[in-house]
């Protein structure tokens, strides 16, 4: 019995339904924040890779229980139907029972938890207590008794996780200390990552309001979608520069404005259409936050 009324048996499920299920494509918005976290941290003369890889795979196994959570609960709440526009979820499409999928996603955050143990060595306790507030925010996405993503917070706790959380636990983890710039830098980090929820949520717009899940894109309507859309990818781009003039990075920092023509193909997309269409919208915007985030990275450091 996984959840009240609701028993679904199902074969045991192969490593590729579970690599599915972890969904690989999306933990580019985990690896970002620790690519410039690490340039960060090289860019103030700290070159420690044991704890910076050690904190990356503590948040690939965080996203992946995030991921699983997402697919447990969103199916458990009605959101994941047969009318589901995304690619398809294990749960919704009976290939890993409810119950697997929900300790999966225990499984991910308790190993993750228990990593961040090793890296309080080189950044104290402080460390741990990010790793766990990154679980708690994950788990409170789509789970326990207030989701954010269904009263239309999920946008705030994304940018905040993969912004601020997450490059601030990347280069505390490494340096032991945080200054100023880390959160100039969080800022693109957070919206980039933001953006790509935005795509999820105008997509699923119709389905869901049907169930129940009331994203900003159900409560205002496609259009504040697309104008919130637009806003982010702006904002991505602009950070750099007023980084510049403030004169918290060097000119080498503006690097990350190459990253401008990857960005027009999902703003056409998300501008213009709607529905299952926006599926290569997302990764589209994928690519624009990985390439965003390699310049930006590389200009951090060279400008070193």
């Amino acid at each position: 019995m996984d959840s009240p009324g609701l028993v679904v048996k199902v074969p045991a499920a192969s490593p590729g339904v579970w690599l599915m299920a972890a969904r690989p494509k999306t933990l580019i918005s985990g690896t970002v924040p620790f690519l410039v976290a690490t340039a960060l941290a090289h860019r103030h003369g700290v070159s420690n890779l044991l704890p910076a890889v050690l904190t990356f795979v503590c948040a690939m196994l965080i996203q992946v229980g995030i991921n699983l959570a997402n697919d447990y609960y969103d199916f458990v709440r009605g959101a994941d139907t047969a009318e589901r526009l995304g690619p398809p979820r294990v749960t919704a499409n009976g290939l890993i029972s409810p119950g697997q999928v929900r300790a999966g996603a225990w499984g991910c955050f308790g190993l993750a938890l228990a990593l961040s143990g090793g890296l309080s060595v080189w950044g104290g306790w402080t460390v741990v207590a990010l790793a766990a507030v990154s679980v708690l925010i994950g788990f409170a996405y789509t789970g326990g008794p207030f989701p954010l993503g269904y009263h239309g917070l999920g946008d705030v706790f994304v940018f905040l996780l993969f912004g601020f959380t997450w490059v601030a636990w990347g280069y505390y983890g490494q340096t032991g200390m945080l200054e100023e710039t880390v959160w100039w830098a969080a800022i693109p980090v957070g919206a980039s990552a933001t953006a790509l929820l935005v795509v999820n949520n105008l997509r699923d717009i119709g389905t869901d309001e049907k169930a129940g899940k009331r994203t900003l894109a159900v409560r205002f309507g496609a259009r504040m979608a697309r104008a919130q859309y637009t806003a982010l990818v702006a904002l991505t781009l602009v950070s750099p520069v007023v980084m510049w003039v403030l004169g918290l990075a060097g000119p080498w920092v503006l690097l990350a404005l190459l990253s401008l023509p990857v960005a027009f193909r999902p703003l056409r997309l998300m501008l213009t259409r709607s529905g299952a269409e926006l599926n290569a919208a997302l990764g589209a915007t994928a690519r624009f936050q990985l390439v965003f985030g390699v310049l930006f990275s590389l200009g951090l450091v060279v400008g070193s």
